[in-house]
């Protein structure tokens, strides 16, 4: 009985080992899977205060408030390698949005696409795949060859589709980014910063799909021929991981965004300019457990009766119902998480016309002192303004009621 428990630990213990080392071999794998340790679980060790990176720059982010949490450098323009990818797949996610096309699109690859070096599914030109099977490339497997495949059918060429990625980060107030492909391959001015990844990291994270990929340790493509392996080992060995996208090549050293979701709290990590791999993982975990382990995230309702009135002075009602809808979602420290207090503040009076839904005060969250955010109160109905005409018939009845 002892000789068969030791025989399953072993063939369980080699499964664990070696069989992603197995998938790394495959003809398709992305050339980012380092096999030296993506069968290595990450450090288990508790997260510290102050938290300390090896890496170039690194930041901390709350993708929800885009509240910083932690940062080291975060404004230094780097390259970015393939963590370049994250903007290009918000681009290809709102293009599906807005129903420019589906993930059952199929796209034929061109000679431009195919030509990409560094890691790659090797398509050929005039291959054909689904947008589905190219997106499982581009996240999972860092794919070069798919994403400009995805670029050219969300944009027509690669060279608009990068005029479009650098429009997005100017509005997303990218300020140290500049793209020169949609790749992450180096090239001259092809830049970013820690902080600027977070903020597209945030950015996609508002798409629910990029997570069907980006959870994924592994898979296949072209009928189980081609295997995949998720080059970020935080979705394997890293509690709530929802991705995001490493990157490496020699000028960048190792990048990662990495992303993770517990209970209601998000948080993105960035890593740019890591030493090794190992590095950039053992990071990213840092900060991502520094996170959990200090902050939460809540959705507070406004402490405010709906239907409370205000009166209304010139208008053909006295007064007006009033309401404060929605929920405000703050980030707190856990440690202060029972010194939450609300306060209703309300403009003292109210002259028609009134407008449905326009703004008459606000309820104000407050942590201790320090103002969280508002919650809007606004008018319920709308009122008219008193007219020579109005006021006249309102004198009469009244003069006539008992």
């Amino acid at each position: 009985m002892n000789k068969l428990k030791k025989l399953m630990s072993f063939l369980l213990f080699a499964a664990v080992v070696f069989l992603p080392a197995f998938s790394c071999r495959a003809k398709t794998v992305s050339s980012e899977c380092d096999i030296s340790d993506v069968a290595v679980p990450i450090s288990d060790a508790p997260a510290t205060s102050p938290v300390t990176v090896e890496a170039r720059s690194a930041v901390l982010i709350e993708p929800n408030t885009l509240t910083v949490l932690y940062e080291n450098n975060p404004d230094e323009q780097l390259p970015p390698a393939s963590i370049t990818k994250i903007m290009s797949l918000v681009l290809v996610m709102e293009a599906i949005d807005r129903g420019d096309f589906t993930t059952e699109d199929v796209v034929t690859a061109s000679e431009h696409a195919a030509g990409m070096g560094g890691s790659q599914i090797w398509l050929k030109a005039g291959e054909s795949m689904t947008v589905d099977d190219l997106l499982k490339a581009a996240v999972i497997a860092s794919a070069n060859d798919a994403t400009v495949a995805l670029a050219e059918k969300t944009a027509g060429s690669e060279e608009e589709f990068v005029r479009q990625m650098n429009e997005k980060a100017a509005a997303l107030g990218m300020t140290g980014t500049v793209f020169k492909n949609a790749t992450g391959l180096d090239a001259e001015g092809h830049l970013s910063t820690a902080h600027d990844v977070a903020l597209m990291s945030a950015e996609l994270l508002k798409h629910p799909l990029i997570k069907k990929y980006s959870t994924v340790w592994m898979d296949t493509l072209r009928d189980g021929e081609s295997e995949l392996v998720n080059t970020n080992k935080l979705v394997r060995f890293y509690e709530g991981t929802t991705g995001l996208k490493t990157g490496t090549t020699s000028t960048a050293g190792y990048c990662l965004s990495a992303s993770a979701q517990r209970d209601d709290l998000g948080l993105v990590a960035v890593i740019m300019g890591g030493d090794s791999s190992a590095a950039r993982f053992e990071g990213a975990k840092k900060l991502l457990d520094y996170g959990f382990a200090n902050f939460s995230f809540s959705r507070i309702k406004p402490d405010f009766e709906n239907g409370t009135k205000i009166k209304v002075s010139g208008g053909t009602e006295r007064e007006v119902p009033l309401t404060a809808e929605g929920e405000l979602g703050i980030l707190i420290r856990k440690s202060d998480k029972g010194d939450i207090n609300q306060k209703v503040v309300l403009d003292d009076t109210l002259t028609a016309p009134v407008s449905e839904g326009e703004r008459v005060g606000r309820v104000e969250i407050y942590s201790g002192d320090t103002l969280l955010g508002t919650v809007d109160i606004t008018a319920k109905k709308s009122v008219r303004k008193l007219t020579f005409f109005a006021a006249f018939l309102r004198v009469l009845a009244a003069l006539f009621t008992p």
